[in-house]
């Protein structure tokens, strides 16, 4: 099985995504339309600047809307579906991420991230692993390009042996966000994936910290974690944000890795704020 994403994932070429997240549920109908024909113009910037698009489902357990409702109804054919990869967690029902899925490879979407979504908010999860949905999803789907989730902060070689084993059923894989601060988190992940020969691209996450707001960086170290002593002495010593995040992706580069996602660029500048990022990748 080969598609864009593939083939570009097997490319020796830098590979840089960005993740953007649909609009809460509970916004306001009128700011609801706002945040995705912001979504829209991002996407098409990103799409002509040949980059993909993550598209999260419920992420940091806020409830989003459902992605590919509005991407069907509301972006029009010049959207590019063929450069977005939709997320889609466990916690619905089974039916829903059939559909879910069905849905998806109808509209040619480049792939789908299948993750188990956080068990401590939301609903419970309709299969115990993301790989038991990517299993049943491959056989309703079979070409259809799929992602699985790694962790490598929590016991690095255990994860990569997950990533390694037949059962894990991905093409592709999407890891939780690391930075310049967790180097030896990645080195242990890549180490193992080398030692059990695991071929399977991995894209890693890096995260662009808009500020050092202390609230803010305790609420995002529920969900991942969070550097943020470092972050906070970065920010003193008058670092932007993009030059921190450029500092990850500048650290992962020179220790082998060339594949990365940026989480957290705003809405209304998605392909604005990656392309300052790179640019300040590439300064350094």
């Amino acid at each position: 099985m080969t598609n864009a994403l593939l083939r570009r994932l097997a490319d020796p070429r830098p590979f840089v995504a960005a993740e953007l997240r649909p609009p809460r549920s509970d916004l306001a109908p009128e700011r609801s339309m706002d945040v995705w024909i912001d979504m829209h113009h991002s996407l098409q910037r990103l799409a002509r600047a040949d980059a993909f698009v993550l598209l999260t489902d419920d992420a940091v357990g806020s409830a989003e809307e459902e992605s590919l409702a509005h991407l069907a109804a509301n972006m029009g054919e010049g959207a590019g579906f063929h450069g977005v990869v939709p997320f889609l967690t466990c916690k619905h029902s089974l039916d829903y991420c059939r559909l879910f899925a069905r849905r998806a490879a109808s509209l040619g979407v480049a792939g789908l991230a299948v993750v188990g979504g956080d068990q401590s908010v939301g609903p419970p999860r309709c299969v115990r692993h993301g790989q038991d949905l990517r299993r049943l999803i491959r056989e309703d789907q079979p070409e259809l390009a799929l992602a699985g989730w790694a962790n490598p902060h929590r016991e690095p070689e255990r994860q990569a042996q997950f990533v390694g084993a037949p059962e894990f059923a991905a093409d592709f894989v999407l890891t939780q966000v690391v930075s310049h601060h967790s180097l030896d988190r990645v080195e242990r992940f890549r180490r193992e994936l080398a030692r059990l020969e695991v071929e399977l691209p991995v894209v890693w996450g890096v995260f662009l910290y808009r500020s050092a707001n202390p609230r803010t960086l305790e609420r995002l170290g529920r969900f991942f974690p969070v550097p943020a002593a470092e972050i906070v002495r970065e920010f003193r010593e008058g670092a932007r944000p993009e030059e921190i995040c450029a500092r990850s992706i500048r650290a992962l580069r020179e220790a082998g890795v060339d594949k990365v996602y940026v989480s957290n660029l705003g809405s209304r500048d998605a392909a604005g704020d990656l392309t300052r990022v790179l640019e300040a990748a590439e300064r350094g």
